[in-house]
């Protein structure tokens, strides 16, 4: 089968990380770290597993910074080359193990990519994921399969980006006929959006301000209205078609920023704050959002989210930072803020219930209650990756908020 695979190596590393910002093919390209190549279907590694055929798979923005080689190295003791990308899918059950009975083949399933606990048998499993923290889990790195955070970097179950891989049944959700596979292959992305805004749920009186207008910036602004958020929701958008979007989906107020907008000065009329100019660098701000979250995880975002945060308020990490260079800490302790971090998506407290955030999604899209299938705005073949990764390198021509790849 064909996949697309992420291979380490120090030269090429070297080589794309030097090249690469000036030249975006030198990241993809034959002397990069990624390779297209044909590998063996990926087997079952014990009873409790599924092998799934690929129906679609999404490119997420941390395939992205992977691929642009901005992660941080801190997070590859929680991985194993090469490793087959993509974590966030959509297909059916193509084979399953013997032990599992509740399954049947050709089901349509999407699958929590966290390979945690059970997925590892370890037993008993730790403290984090006896409470369902399954994101929080301490074994990533552990048990009977290779280190992987989730499936997507862990050679031993494959990817989304091929045509099999496989996966725990712990990890297994129905999709329900209602709920289309737009609307699937969107879980993965809105619960990253879904578990952070219910960690950190606003008061109706409340002023929020979301940073970045990508598909999880949208994703935060439809999670917070479809949980009945009445708090005043501020957006910041590079391109006005994301502004677009965000207005569908509840924004109050779309501020724009880039050359020739005072996105500064917009702000702070909004939250009723004040500006001053410091002898050197960007303005400061007294006042401020209640809470913001950081949808981008940039170096620039993250230091103007610190300033766009009122004293006393929070500010949450959504995006995925690595190893910011130009962020001032100031604001942290002038204002006293609250900074607290998201990965991924969990077990959420929910109308007196405790349910898995995947599951919630796609109940949500089953009732009718949210639908994000007009987000996905474009589609390739696994062939097409070159042209995949182009477009999504080139928002503001290209108009992109999500793209899949095509496998069945």
């Amino acid at each position: 089968m064909k996949a697309i695979q992420f291979k380490y190596s120090l030269p090429r590393y070297i080589l794309s990380k030097a090249v690469g910002p000036i030249y975006s093919p030198a990241l993809y390209g034959p002397l990069s770290m990624l390779r297209y190549i044909d590998l063996p279907e990926p087997v079952l590694p014990n009873e409790n597993w599924v092998k799934i055929k690929v129906k679609m798979a999404g490119i997420c923005g941390s395939d992205l910074n992977l691929i642009r080689l901005q992660d941080s190295p801190s997070t590859s003791p929680f991985a194993s080359f090469p490793f087959t990308l993509g974590h966030e899918n959509l297909g059916t059950i193509w084979e399953k193990g013997q032990a599992l009975k509740d399954l049947d083949v050709g089901e349509r399933v999407i699958v929590d990519p966290l390979l945690a606990c059970a997925a590892r048998r370890i037993d008993p499993p730790c403290e984090q994921c006896q409470h369902g923290e399954y994101s929080r889990c301490r074994n990533f790195a552990e048990g009977k399969i290779a280190p992987g955070l989730e499936i997507g970097t862990c050679r031993d179950t494959g990817g989304g980006w091929s045509s099999y891989f496989v996966a725990h049944q712990s990890q297994i959700f129905r999709v329900p006929p209602e709920v289309s596979d737009e609307n699937a292959v969107l879980v993965d992305g809105l619960c990253s959006a879904l578990h952070p805004v219910m960690r950190n749920f606003p008061s109706d009186q409340d002023t929020v301000l979301v940073m970045g207008g990508g598909l999880i910036g949208l994703c935060t602004v439809a999670s917070l209205r479809a949980l009945g958020s009445k708090a005043r929701i501020l957006i910041l958008v590079k391109y006005a078609f994301q502004g677009d979007l965000a207005g569908r989906y509840g924004a109050d107020q779309v501020i724009r920023m880039g050359r020739g907008f005072d996105y500064f000065s917009e702000i702070a009329k909004a939250v009723d704050g004040r500006l001053y100019q410091p002898v050197l660098g960007k303005r400061v701000m007294v006042g401020g959002a209640d809470c913001v979250f950081e949808c981008v995880g940039s170096d620039r975002g993250i230091d103007e989210a610190l300033r766009f945060t009122r004293a006393g308020g929070t500010m949450v990490l959504v995006g995925l930072a690595a190893i910011p260079k130009r962020v001032d800490w100031t604001p942290i302790w002038l204002k006293e803020l609250k900074i607290t971090g998201s990965f991924a998506c969990s077990t959420e407290h929910y109308q007196g219930q405790s349910i898995r955030t995947y599951q919630l999604a796609l109940d949500w899209m089953k009732e009718g209650r949210l639908d994000l299938s007009h987000l996905l705005t474009h589609r390739f073949r696994l062939e097409e990756y070159k042209m995949a990764f182009e477009v999504l390198f080139r928002k503001k021509r290209s108009k992109a908020v999500k793209a899949a790849f095509l496998l069945d």
